[in-house]
């Protein structure tokens, strides 16, 4: 049976993912695969449109009635956490009353960023596609902007300034690591246990031949330089990815944990674990 299969165009998914997509990985079964920004697979994941899934940890409230969380896949870690970026290096350091373009209102970035600014709340959000949001803050479009992965090694090229590190700050106030994207595998239509398994071992295929999968993170890194994408992977791909244990888990309770109490996402529907 084939299964569909949703992930990111970003090298650290397709890293993640190169052996389980080209059937690599003994005992698992084909993959139909579609690519898409994450705001995408977060609203098609409400529906539940893929049997496995990218998603942003911040939209398990949402899902978790459909799909389970798998323990490796994702992205979290350290040193990696979303940016707060403006033209203007002389910025107030806070977001109040400006328009701040972001990559989509269920994503873990928007969540940091209304956790870290709840004092000083935006005057209007506009929800804008990952890649235009760096040409659109430059172009005087939007006061702010926030981004995600790759754009942490290029946002100096379109002559933008970061107002604030959400990762830095969540890490500070916290002590622990930073939750971002999430594999979540499809109640009734597949056993967890089984499509976690797969996933490890296309992890440790990726991590013992990183030189198979550049073709093809490559060809799907919308232009990335090849050291941007190495240097993506290396920041995204981690021990998280092979096993969350208790660190990530403890990380993804307490984000959740403070959304809810803060009345920006439901509560959680069922146990991660």
């Amino acid at each position: 049976m084939t299964l569909s299969l949703a992930i990111s165009p970003c090298p650290n998914d397709t890293f993640v993912f190169h052996a389980l997509v080209h059937g690599l990985v003994p005992g698992a079964p084909p993959m139909d695969v579609t690519y898409a920004d994450v705001d995408v697979t977060n609203m098609s994941a409400a529906k539940g449109k893929y049997d496995l899934v990218k998603v942003s940890y911040a939209a398990l409230p949402w899902l978790l009635d459909k799909y389970e969380l798998l323990p490796c896949g994702g992205a979290l870690g350290r040193g990696c956490g979303p940016l707060v970026l403006v033209r203007d290096p002389e910025a107030t350091p806070d977001l109040a009353g400006r328009t701040v373009a972001v990559p989509g209102d269920r994503t873990t970035a928007y969540l940091l960023m209304r956790l870290w600014a709840a004092d000083a709340q935006p005057a209007r959000i506009k929800i804008v596609p990952f890649h235009q949001i760096m040409p659109g803050v430059a172009a005087g479009r939007y006061d702010a902007g926030l981004v995600i992965h790759e754009a942490r090694f290029t946002y100096h090229k379109h002559g933008l300034h970061s107002l604030v590190d959400l990762g830095e700050w969540w890490e500070r106030d916290t002590g622990l690591a930073i939750p971002l994207g999430a594999i979540l595998a499809r109640r009734g239509t597949v056993d967890a246990d089984a499509a976690a398994e797969w996933v490890r071992a296309s992890v440790h295929a990726a991590w013992d031949d990183p030189e198979a999968t550049q073709e093809y993170v490559l060809t799907h890194a919308q232009e990335l330089e090849p050291a941007v994408a190495s240097q993506h992977i290396a920041l995204y791909v981690n021990d998280f990815t092979a096993n969350l244990g208790d660190e990530g888990y403890a990380a993804v309770e307490a984000l959740l944990g403070r959304a809810a109490a803060a009345g920006l996402t439901p509560p959680l529907p069922a146990p991660l674990r």
